[in-house]
């Protein structure tokens, strides 16, 4: 039952959020030990004081505010590829499996996320630039129409397209992909889009259905275990290669100039 005061980093003149939140310990044990089945390091957090992001405080309050359900956060993992994401997701699968168990899995991230970066009045909030609210309209159509999976397959793409260099954002989608079957089998709602200090936000709800919106063949691996360090901290292959060919028409530009 982690209690405590929250103050946002960012707008603490907001006020604070107080709270106690009623976690399911049990499946937070299993979940880590289908974890640790599929290869990957997990372990489970309980002290005074730890930092609940946010986000998890806000969605817990607002959807669950008298802790009726019990609850599970689990972190993303900054760090972490798309392999690991999903993999991390049907460990979660196989947690509730094994524990007969109806969830509702809920993430908490961004569309578009740059702040501005001047001082604004909340009535003058507006997306940060018309090219992120174009993207971010695209997410959400994609979505609206249930089509998580393509979401989750063309995050890559996506990012290229919007010049977002990390796939932070998209992260939440892989691993909620990997929870809700890798398909497009679903209803989609978008119930309201609007900027927070220039990002793009929205409330969006997933209802599984019979018939898929669209069937595509996915170019993106289906990991089932996590097999190692993929570099993730360096450069996607697309830009190592961008690199090179920068590199091999310099070098070609100085022996002309030689």
């Amino acid at each position: 039952e982690p209690e405590w005061v929250h103050v946002d980093e960012q707008f603490h003149d907001l006020g604070s959020l107080p709270y106690k939140f009623r976690m399911d310990s049990a499946f937070a044990q299993d979940y880590k030990f289908f974890c640790e089945k599929r290869q990957l390091h997990a372990r489970t957090v309980a002290y005074s004081g730890f930092p609940i992001d946010t986000g998890s405080v806000v969605a817990l309050k607002l959807i669950n505010p008298d802790n009726r359900i019990p609850a599970c956060i689990v972190s993303s993992n900054i760090y972490s590829d798309r392999v690991e994401t999903v993999v991390l997701g049907k460990a979660a699968v196989e947690a509730l499996q094994a524990q007969g168990k109806k969830a509702v899995a809920v993430i908490v991230s961004t569309l578009s996320n740059r702040l501005h970066s001047e001082l604004i009045k909340p009535q003058d909030d507006k997306i940060h630039s018309a090219k992120d609210d174009e993207w971010n309209r695209k997410i959400l159509d994609f979505l609206q129409a249930g089509r998580l999976e393509d979401v989750s397959q063309l995050s890559r793409q996506i990012h290229r397209e919007a010049r977002v260099h990390k796939v932070v954002s998209f992260k939440a989608f892989w691993w909620l992909a990997a929870v809700m079957g890798q398909h497009n089998r679903y209803l989609g709602q978008v119930y309201e889009y609007q900027p927070v200090y220039g990002t793009g936000s929205a409330i969006i709800g997933l209802t599984p259905t019979a018939q898929a919106a669209r069937d595509l063949e996915f170019d993106e691996e289906d990991p089932e275990v996590y097999q190692g360090e993929r570099n993730v901290l360096g450069a996607s292959p697309e830009t190592l290669a961008d690199f090179s060919s920068q590199s091999n028409l310099n070098s070609s530009s100085e022996d002309a100039v030689d």
